[in-house]
């Protein structure tokens, strides 16, 4: 299912340019925030596979490097999430470029990275997966979400859909169509395909991924059941939702503090 990424041309992203490579414009590519940033990045494919998120060698997440609003950091071609360490992950320019490390995006990930990241500077971070209960509700008639467990309304009024699946991302006008459809969303369902998560930084779109999977579960187990599923009082839910969106940030950090601790402690290569 997954694709090499090419260059138009049929050419494939090495090394990068002299001009490519970070200068005096450009952040220290080797320093301690990108290195950071390479970690908390790790860490969330890590516990993602723990959690079941990945789907073999496809999927991927994506993080603007940073200080630097045109450079990306991405998983590598052919490996799973639970492999990935923080100096596997590439860095790529928007045009396919590999400034830094070994190996190559997968093409989705290109396509649609690289296109979400240029057209939507402030989602610096975009975790796309085809999780199984949020990509089941992307496959069923109507809104997938119904909003009607408290875990859910983390996400009211911050999804949006794209109905019009279009096959595979293998070219920029298709990373240029997803990245249309998130529009002012935090949270894209796909339908016929999985999701996409937004966020500032890599500690909210983790949470978000976490909680939005979680939330899925359980309207899927309360669908299972036959028994009607009741929504919640639109304004309840809107005063419930920014209520959590006061504290998502903080608790969104803490949450990844507490996903590295526990990696620290069980599986410390993901620092690597």
């Amino acid at each position: 299912m997954a694709h090499a990424f090419t260059q138009s041309g049929g050419d494939q992203p090495g090394a990068g340019t002299e001009a490519a490579r970070p200068g005096s414009n450009r952040p220290d590519l080797d320093g301690e925030a990108v290195w950071e940033a390479r970690r908390d990045l790790a860490a969330c494919f890590r516990m993602a596979a723990r959690h079941g998120f990945e789907e073999g060698i496809c999927n991927h997440f994506s993080a603007l490097v940073p200080g630097c609003d045109d450079l990306f950091l991405v998983n590598p071609y052919g490996y799973a999430f639970r492999e990935l360490t923080a100096s596997q992950l590439l860095i790529c320019d928007f045009d396919g470029t590999v400034v830094a490390g070994e190996g190559q995006p997968e093409a989705t990930a290109f396509y649609i990275h690289a296109r979400l990241h240029k057209a939507l500077p402030r989602a610096r971070v975009a975790f796309h997966t085809h999780m199984p209960y949020a990509t089941a509700l992307s496959m069923t008639e109507g809104e997938p979400l119904i909003f009607a467990g408290q875990t859910a309304l983390k996400f009211y009024g911050r999804t949006a859909i794209d109905h019009d699946y279009n096959g595979l991302a293998l070219d920029a006008r298709e990373g240029d169509r997803i990245a249309a459809a998130v529009g002012g969303a935090d949270i894209l369902f796909m339908k016929h395909h999985g999701v996409m998560v937004t966020a500032p930084t890599i500690a909210e779109a983790w949470d978000d991924l976490y909680y939005l999977e979680r939330a899925c579960e359980v309207q899927c187990l309360a669908l299972s059941t036959g028994r009607s599923v009741h929504p919640v009082d639109p304004a309840v839910a809107a005063a419930a939702a920014h209520q959590m969106r006061e504290g998502d940030p903080e608790s969104a950090r803490l949450h990844l503090a507490s996903i590295r601790r526990i990696l620290d402690a069980e599986e410390p290569a993901y620092r690597a």
